[in-house]
């Protein structure tokens, strides 16, 4: 099990969080919790990689700070 929080740039609101929440809980993850600017996630890399849940990210308009 991987746990981490991922910092995001570009988060200023509530609908913000939502458009996380939704991407997010469409993915393999076991447990997460989205707040401004930042996403704490649990996963099993066995399931999905940790591209996938950057990528999620990207694609709904947001820049990934720790990209490491």
């Amino acid at each position: 099990m991987i746990t981490e929080t991922i910092n995001i740039a570009g988060m200023t609101c509530d609908h913000c969080i939502k458009s996380i929440d939704e991407v997010i809980k469409k993915l393999p993850v076991d447990k997460y919790e989205v707040k401004l600017g930042s996403l704490y996630v649990e996963y099993n890399s066995e399931k999905i990689e940790r591209k996938e849940i950057l990528d999620a990210i990207t694609e709904s308009g947001f820049d990934v700070i720790n990209n490491s």
